[in-house]
């Protein structure tokens, strides 16, 4: 079997896990904060947003890491010299900046800290796919 073909796809699936957490946990924090005076439906909410952030997203992140750098490591570290991954590579590394911001909005929720309103949270859910866009067009068509 081809190793090479065998990362991608993992690499493949486990971003596509990530990116979906990434665009659905921010959904549930405008819910949250939207019901923040019943305690019930945020106890609900809390234990969401856990397991999501928890048992998909950082597994998922983690392993898109892992992966991408094993599929460098077979085209060749060479390839890092081409700037259509530095770009990627730069990209990846704002998701997963914004990946721990939403485990810091995460923590502050859990603690029924509402510093930010469910439309800062409509916003924000936007970045992901912003850079999802950019990511897969440069990394299809390797412009430059």
């Amino acid at each position: 079997m081809n190793s090479y073909l065998l990362f991608k796809s993992l690499h493949l699936i486990v971003v596509i896990s990530w990116m979906a957490g990434l665009l659905y946990l921010p959904r549930i924090f405008v819910y949250h904060t939207e019901n923040q005076n019943k305690n019930e439906t945020t106890d609900i909410f809390k234990t969401m947003e856990r397991k999501l952030f928890y048992y998909i997203m950082f597994p998922a992140m983690a392993l898109s890491w892992i992966f991408g750098l094993i599929l460098i490591s077979i085209i060749g570290f060479s390839s890092l010299s081409f700037l259509w991954m530095q770009i990627k590579i730069l990209l990846v590394t704002i998701l997963t900046f914004y990946h721990f911001y939403l485990g810091i909005c995460l923590n502050d929720l859990k603690n029924n800290i509402f510093k930010r309103s469910s439309r800062f949270f409509r916003i924000i859910n936007e970045i992901p796919t912003i850079l999802l866009i950019i990511t897969v067009f440069i990394v299809i068509f390797k412009p430059i």
